[in-house]
């Protein structure tokens, strides 16, 4: 079995030696620097250089540079979804996000383990555990979400939030660790003027 097999599976994979999976990340840290040096109004470009990076992302996803990732090629990103400065995702599991999601300057969504044990992690082994984030959620600032969780439909996530277990859908939920706060009700509902209409 290949390292690139044992990490789509699950299991513990040699990340740091392996020249099919090193050859895979230097490929996305080229065409993410690339992204990076254009200019905000090369769209063209820019789209061009996302459907090579991210293939499995639906093309009216918005992306704001700097954007980095390990790979690329397991980020699965909805439609509409806004994706702000400096965001990293580190992919080696699946990277679901669903559509109509804004992920705030600055989030870091991690996919992977590494041993507790020094010496293991001195061989280079670590595994990748998938991330979901559902539709219509809004992490704020500076969240950062960890290997294995999924954050249900319509939450939002405080800014600097470190989010390391599941989250129930329609939540507002903040902290570190990161903890359901009150659900979304009809009162979050910005009131419309009624004069207006």
């Amino acid at each position: 079995m290949t390292e690139q097999e044992k990490m789509a599976r699950g299991d513990w994979y040699d990340a740091n030696h392996d020249p099919c999976l090193l050859e895979m990340r230097a490929k996305a840290e080229q065409l993410c620097f690339e992204l990076n040096q254009l200019p905000p109004m090369a769209k063209d470009r820019r789209a061009a250089l996302l459907r090579r990076l991210l293939p499995y992302a639906a093309e009216d996803v918005e992306i704001l540079s700097p954007f980095y990732t390990d790979y690329g090629t397991n980020c699965h990103i909805g439609g509409k979804t806004f994706i702000n400065h400096n965001a990293y995702f580190m992919d080696g599991a699946l990277i679901t996000i669903g559509e109509r999601c804004f992920i705030g300057p600055n989030c870091g969504i991690y996919t992977a383990l590494h041993p507790m044990h020094w010496e293991d992690r001195a061989k280079g082994l670590e595994r990748a555990v998938p991330v979901i984030i559902q539709d219509d959620v809004w992490l704020g600032a500076d969240v950062k979400v960890l290997p294995g969780v999924t954050i249900g439909r319509g939450c939002v996530v405080g800014a600097g939030s470190v989010v390391t277990r599941d989250l129930p859908a329609g939540w507002l939920a903040v902290g570190n660790p990161c903890r359901p706060l009150r659900p979304i009700t009809q009162a979050d509902f910005i009131e419309q003027d009624k004069e207006a209409e």
